[in-house]
């Protein structure tokens, strides 16, 4: 008894199966929708591919732009402390105290100024990121929002109306 349910539900399978593919074989409307609708949806894919190429490449350069901020930043601010130690190196013994003081202060501002620089240049690529992600969302949707126009014009063709 089993298997001959499991055996009239497997031609059930394939009778609504070959129903389903017969329509489009036989009617020259709906393979001239098929093939438009393929046409579009790879171009779309195109499209997309592109656009995540570009924003790869914008993501990319955002991060060497940071890197670099950050590294300048470092170097700027080791330039400036070794400016104010070497200073206070030359100071005379009565004034050692007071450049090394100086110093401190001229380290700190150093410090601060690097901090700074680093944190904006993380919020511009951050930005940067942000943007090329809503690039690829956007061709993503025109891309999906393409296959189910063409989808649609098949389904329309195959019905007749």
């Amino acid at each position: 008894m089993n298997k001959l349910l499991a055996s009239l539900v497997a031609s059930l399978f394939v009778s609504v199966a070959m129903a389903q593919t017969a329509p489009a074989a036989s009617n020259p409307d709906v393979a001239k929708a098929q093939a438009k609708a393929e046409k579009k949806d790879a171009k779309a894919e195109k499209s997309e591919a592109k656009t995540d190429a570009k924003a790869d490449q914008k993501d990319a350069k955002a991060e060497q732009k940071d890197a670099k901020k950050k590294s300048d930043a470092a170097a700027d601010a080791q330039k400036t402390k070794s400016k104010a130690q070497a200073k206070v190196d030359k100071a005379d013994s009565d004034d050692k105290a007071k450049a090394e003081a100086k110093a401190e202060k001229t380290d700190a501002k150093a410090e601060a100024k690097e901090a700074k620089t680093d944190a904006n240049a993380d919020k511009s690529m951050e930005k940067t990121k942000a943007t090329t992600k809503a690039d690829r969302a956007k061709a993503k949707a025109k891309t999906d929002e393409t296959k189910a126009e063409g989808q649609a014009n098949v389904d329309k063709a195959a019905t007749g109306k």
